[in-house]
């Protein structure tokens, strides 16, 4: 129960609620994402109407392990999913917007999450437990008032 309260606090302590803001990662190498001194691979970049969409697909252990803590017992998300926003152009942060994740499951049903803005990041935490190709999609509403979207296969083996 203790686990579970500093995972609380802490995803609370990193998020901004209600604004969905996300902090400036201006300056930082774009091939690889992360917390910290960790690093994790980009599962899928492309640019829609003008915005730079990065996402990164991490397990939980990894995604605690870079926030400097263990995996608390009883959680069923096996992975973070996170996604940035970037101007195309400028390569300027796009930090604040509403972003909704749905990932559907190889077993054809789905999980749909609404995404917190989170170090630099928008992301939350879902089940890919299972073996098979996941289909990501997102929207997302930014600051400009265009409501874009991308989606994306994800294969867990």
């Amino acid at each position: 129960m203790k686990k579970m309260t500093v995972l609380i606090a802490a995803l609370c302590a990193l998020s901004v609620p209600m604004t969905s803001r996300a902090m400036d990662h201006e300056g930082h190498d774009h091939s690889a994402m992360g917390h910290g001194d960790h690093k994790a691979k980009a599962a899928h970049e492309e640019v829609v109407n003008g915005v730079k969409v990065t996402f990164v697909v991490q397990t939980m252990a990894e995604s605690m392990k870079t926030m400097g803590m263990e995996m608390p017992a009883g959680v069923k998300e096996t992975h973070h999913i996170h996604v940035e926003f970037k101007d195309a152009k400028s390569g300027k942060a796009l930090t604040e917007g509403e972003v909704k994740v749905k990932v559907q499951n190889p077993d054809k049903s789905d999980q749909t999450k609404q995404l917190m803005g989170m170090q630099g990041h928008f992301g939350a935490d879902f089940d890919l437990s299972k073996k098979g190709k996941y289909g990501v999609m997102c929207k997302f509403l930014l600051k400009d008032g265009k409501t874009r979207s991308s989606k994306f296969w994800y294969t867990v083996k």
